[in-house]
């Protein structure tokens, strides 16, 4: 499989503060792939050096083969981009800045095909572009960055933060339009910390902390690092047998009911002797994005729960 994004050993630095300290990251094409962490982990940072915006310090970042720094104008007319805080001309309608972007771009070469896809784009997420830039909301702009970025198609997405200020449902349009340009071929890079919105679209993840890598694969991979919730009704009488289970954490037994969590390599082993106790209403529920990320960021939930309070 091609390679289109790599970044070996990316470091980035403004002044003393180190906003990219080794990033290792690869995305290959024709994936959604999640870039994953809260604000300040170096998300950003990384795509703005991606796109040629930013020169790093030390390390090598291509797409495509190609250095963003040196080789941004060419590598930009295959690249689609949507930032997470869009800004637009306040005298431009939202139709016309939706024609700029995408003559800034390269412009469409089948002037009626791009036409199509704008009107469908527009219709799909509802919106409105007679009225000035000025006049928009910030989800209003959120959609104009996004029009413009799927009415040309792109072989590659580069998605930070996308779906800042939409509502729920506008939320699901964007998840069929990723989709959509997935399923033609295209590569997309999704930085988020919206770990639902990672954990339905993406093919694989890569978790970012202080500027680094600290984990990275498909779902499959990264959940034998995360426990399994098992959950059920027990017979009277079992308490010991379901006691004695063999990898069980967390075990909570009450009036009847049992919930303990096992690690995912582990739960091929625990089903048999739960399917001997004859249990009833049992649950298998897959550990979550949220808890693979918890792994890495809790201490600091942890940190900020323990701060007094002004």
């Amino acid at each position: 499989m091609n390679t289109v994004i790599s970044t070996r050993g990316l470091q980035k630095r403004f002044g003393r503060t180190t906003a990219l300290d080794g990033l290792d990251l690869t995305v290959d094409a024709g994936e959604i792939h999640g870039f994953l962490g809260p604000n300040g982990a170096g998300k950003s940072t990384t795509i703005r050096i991606l796109l040629g915006l930013a020169r790093a310090s030390g390390g090598e970042a291509t797409l495509f083969g190609s250095d963003p720094w040196t080789d941004a104008a060419e590598l930009h007319r295959r690249i689609g981009y949507v930032p997470g805080d869009v800004s637009l001309w306040p005298n431009l309608t939202g139709g016309e800045a939706i024609d700029l972007l995408s003559r800034l771009r390269g412009g469409a070469t089948d002037e009626a095909a791009y036409a199509a896809r704008k009107q469908r784009l527009m219709e799909v997420f509802q919106f409105d572009p007679r009225k000035k830039g000025r006049a928009y909301s910030k989800g209003n702009r959120q959609k104009v960055a996004l029009i413009a970025a799927f009415a040309t198609p792109a072989d590659l997405y580069l998605l930070d933060e996308p779906t800042s200020g939409l509502d729920p449902l506008m939320e699901q349009v964007f998840n069929r339009e990723i989709d959509r340009v997935a399923a033609d071929g295209a590569t997309v890079l999704l930085s988020s910390h919206i770990l639902s919105e990672v954990e339905e679209l993406c093919d694989r993840v890569t978790i970012i902390r202080e500027g680094k890598a600290v984990e990275s694969g498909t779902m499959a991979e990264l959940r034998h690092l995360t426990r399994t919730e098992i959950a059920f009704v027990h017979q009277p009488g079992q308490e010991a047998a379901i006691d004695a289970t063999d990898g069980a954490h967390d075990l909570v037994i009450d009036s009847g009911r049992v919930r303990f969590t096992v690690d995912s390599d582990r739960v091929a082993g625990v089903l048999p002797m739960l399917a001997g106790l004859d249990v009833q209403g049992l649950t298998v529920s897959p550990p979550s994005l949220e808890e693979l990320f918890l792994r890495h960021y809790g201490d600091e939930l942890a940190t900020l729960g323990q701060a007094p309070r002004s």
